[in-house]
């Protein structure tokens, strides 16, 4: 006897996944543009400096950089666990470092945002971009090669 119930919601897990990589990365691309394309590199690290991020002459561009390229390496969904990663690790920072202790509520940007693209993250780093991704039609030329 098969579960249906498992076949049905199995079925929906790329398109799932797509879902989950162009909002997430969407998220990134408009935050890396603006802080590359709105305010300049010299202000985002002086922003980060204000916020007592450590290093901001690099941690500013850096984080600029990978939110940008970053996220739309997501959506394309190009090594995907790889980005997932390094963009979780930019809100674990963003959380500690700047979000923490204005409490929870994104109103007092506080930690809610950061977090729920934390999870995001962390569900992309385990699963992969799935097979509507880069990484999947890349995969399959190299077994079919």
């Amino acid at each position: 006897m098969v579960d249906t119930g498992l076949v049905l919601r199995t079925r929906h897990v790329p398109g799932c996944l797509l879902a989950l990589r162009v909002v997430a990365g969407g998220i990134f691309i408009a935050h890396g543009a603006q802080k590359l394309f709105s305010y300049g590199l010299a202000n985002v690290a002086q922003s980060f400096a204000g916020m007592g991020v450590p290093m901001p002459g690099i941690m500013g561009p850096a984080v600029a950089l990978l939110e940008f390229f970053g996220g739309i390496l997501l959506v394309a969904g190009l090594l995907t666990r790889v980005w997932a990663i390094l963009l979780g690790l930019n809100m674990i920072g963003a959380i500690v470092l700047v979000h923490w202790k204005n409490g929870f509520w994104n109103s007092n940007s506080g930690i809610e945002f950061p977090l729920a693209l934390l999870g995001m993250c962390f569900a992309l780093a385990l699963t992969g971009g799935g097979p509507w991704s880069l990484d999947a039609i890349l995969a399959r030329r190299r077994v079919n090669s």
